[in-house]
């Protein structure tokens, strides 16, 4: 077993909990998407919501993030022994995407934990708001990882690695693909997370 993609897995795993324990209030499931457009429903599903879940969601987050390189980095030196490039290419995606999500992490924690310390109201929304769509440049972490997983992918189906043809579906693409129509949560962090677990013992 490759320790590092372990300890990625672990990850990734973890950061999908901490990405419920902002998804999930004691008064129900927050949709960023549906729910901002109203500010009495936000009131409501963040009146019960402790601002130490927020907070343990922020600060766990970005330990789970830390573990979570460990397996890029591997898989990137890993691949730089088959292809160079696609090393490169693997290694300055991964940190695009690593460090980004980390400060995206902590900004969506942030907006919820001043929505609830400022008091729920609408102008608090608006605030929060405002703060949010100033900051989600971070987002373009995405784009680091959907680069390295399309990486791998190309990698893995050229032939060039020890890896067989099938392993491919060890990969954050098709995984989440096949996640994407569900309502589980977090799917973009199992999808990394298998990805991480598959490879982790099929990798020495």
């Amino acid at each position: 077993m490759s320790l590092p993609l372990f300890i990625a897995c672990i990850g990734h795993i973890i950061c999908g909990v901490t990405d419920c324990l902002l998804a999930y209030t004691p008064d129900g499931r927050f949709d960023m998407a549906k729910d901002t457009g109203d500010s009495e429903r936000m009131s409501r599903l963040f009146e019960k919501m402790p601002l130490r879940q927020i907070e343990a969601s922020m600060l766990t987050g970005v330990l789970a993030l830390f573990m979570a390189s460990f397996g890029y980095i591997k898989l990137s030196r890993w691949a730089e022994g088959y292809s160079q490039t696609a090393g490169v290419i693997m290694y300055i995606s991964g940190m695009f995407f690593i460090v980004p999500i980390t400060a995206h992490h902590v900004l969506c924690a942030a907006v919820e934990w001043f929505f609830v310390k400022l008091g729920r109201t609408e102008q608090a929304l608006e605030t929060v708001l405002l703060f949010f769509k100033r900051t989600a440049a971070a987002a373009a972490a995405y784009v680091g990882l959907l680069v390295f997983s399309a990486t791998l992918l190309v990698l893995t189906i050229s032939g060039k690695t020890q890896l067989p043809m099938w392993a491919c579906c060890f990969n954050t693409l098709p995984v989440f693909v096949i996640l994407a129509p569900t309502k589980l949560p977090a799917k973009g962090n199992i999808a990394n997370a298998a990805m991480f677990l598959g490879l982790s013992f099929m990798l020495h």
